[in-house]
Order: C-alpha cells, then structure tokens, then sequence
C-alpha cells in the first residue's frame, strides 16, 4: 500500500474515532463526518475530501498541524501523521546487534534484557529475558508471540492493552519503512491469523516506546510488577530492561527466576 492511501486510512480511521459535537444515535456511522472535521480545522471540506482520497500532496505545515490538532493527535500520532503526509525513502538500519550490546545482555545477570528490532523482532536476548517471557529461540518476534501463543495470554495481565501496543509500534514502523517486504509480509500473516490484530490494525494505532509499568502472572512465580525500561541504540535497535521496585516482591521473585535460569 502506498503512502498516499495510507494517509487517507489513518485519516479516516482518526475520524472515525472521534465523538461528535452532539451525540447523534441517528448517525449510521461512527465519529466526525468530513464537513465537521473540516471545519475543525479550518480547511476547505474539498481539500480535506481530497487528502482522504489521495489525490492532494504537499500539504502545508499549517494544515498538517490543524489537522493534529482537530484530530487530537499526541506526538507520536502526529509524527506519523507528517511521515505520511510527506513520504521520504529512508534506508533500513542494520539488524546486527553490536558485539558491546551483547556483553552488555550477558553482563546484566540479575535483570532481563532484550534487543528488539524493526517489526519487533528479538534480536538478542540473556536467559532471564527468557526465563520471563518466552523461549526467543522458538518464536523470535513479539507480534507473533503476542497474538499466536496462548501463553502471552497469560503472562501479561491486560493483554488486549499489549496486544494494541506492540501493533501501535508495528504501525510506527510501517509509517518509516511503508514498501518493506518483510514487514508487509508479518502484517499479511498476522492478519490472517488473528481477527483482532486485523481489527487493531485497522484502526491504525500509533506508539513510540516509552517507559511503562507491566503486570505479570508467571507461571512459576505468581503475580509480578516489573517496569519496562527502553533504551534505543543510534542503529535504532531497542534494549528492553524489566526491573522491580527496590525491596519489593516483585524484586524478590526476579532474584529467584535468575537462579533458576541457571540451574
């Protein structure tokens, strides 16, 4: 799908997304109609028309920001909102992690760690990364795991909420690398696999990682509360970290599944 197309569905899924001025149960579909989002922004009902369909470009920083705005769009939204807008050829980072990130997973003995790549790949991993979560040898990709194995499930409580995210991420990447084979590849499989990442992807959500607190419910530890650390490399490529509170049984537990990663 090209660039252009694909501004005009994160548009309309946008719009779709939000409430009218007045509720209207009439209404036989959802959100703003063009006229009023329009009319939000301050721009002609025809040139909102057209971008929708495709057929403008070079579309001003002053209507893009109106549009962030009416749309109430975060930093990460409209960001991709601009990469859409204005679609430049960027060069794919190398997924080689670098000899230093991996004596650094290693040297991170009590913490568990991961290097992701693009389309959320696990491209390096200590065995209490693994330990926690899954084994990466068997299933490499987070999206994949997230939405294919049933133990994802049960690990991460709010999983539905992960399950967005890692697509808001994919949807990040997607607005870089919009004609990367391998990455419309996963979204094709993915899509055909899982009903709800179908559904999720199509509601175009966007996330930039951050740090963030995680509920878990391990197998062989019970309830967990970790936070989620990322740490981006200059070739792009993120090192996750999941600490626990200082003294806390969370904390306690991580110490005990790093023994047991060992042994």
């Amino acid at each position: 799908m090209g660039a252009v197309s694909e501004l005009g569905e994160f548009l309309r899924a946008r719009r779709a997304a939000l409430d009218p001025p007045e509720r209207a149960s009439r209404r036989r579909v959802p959100g703003l109609r063009r006229e009023e989002l329009a009319q939000l922004a301050g721009i002609s009902v025809d040139y909102y028309t057209r971008m929708e369909q495709g057929r403008a470009s070079n579309a001003s920083d002053s209507i893009l920001d109106a549009l962030a705005q009416a749309l109430g769009l975060d930093v990460a939204e409209r960001t991709h909102l601009y990469r859409l807008a204005r679609p430049t050829r960027v060069e794919a980072p190398s997924e080689e992690v670098r000899p230093a990130l991996r004596w650094l997973l290693d040297a991170l003995q009590g913490v568990p760690a991961m290097v992701l790549g693009r389309r959320l790949d696990v491209l390096a991993w200590n065995p209490l990364a693994a330990a926690l979560v899954t084994d990466f040898r068997e299933q490499p990709n987070m999206v994949r795991y997230m939405f294919t194995d049933p133990a994802a499930r049960e690990l991460f409580v709010g999983w539905t909420d992960c399950a967005r995210e890692n697509v808001g991420y994919l949807r990040a990447d997607y607005g870089v690398h919009p004609d990367d084979p391998a990455l419309l590849a996963l979204v094709e499989e993915m899509s055909e696999a899982s009903p709800l990442f179908r559904a999720l992807w199509a509601e175009h959500p966007v996330r930039e990682r951050g740090p963030m607190f995680k509920r878990l419910t391990h197998p062989q530890l019970g309830p967990l509360e970790v936070a989620a650390e990322p740490l981006t490399s200059d070739a792009g490529q993120v090192l996750v970290t999941y600490v626990a509170a200082p003294g806390s049984p969370s904390e306690e537990a991580l110490r005990l599944l790093a023994s047991l990663a060992v042994t």
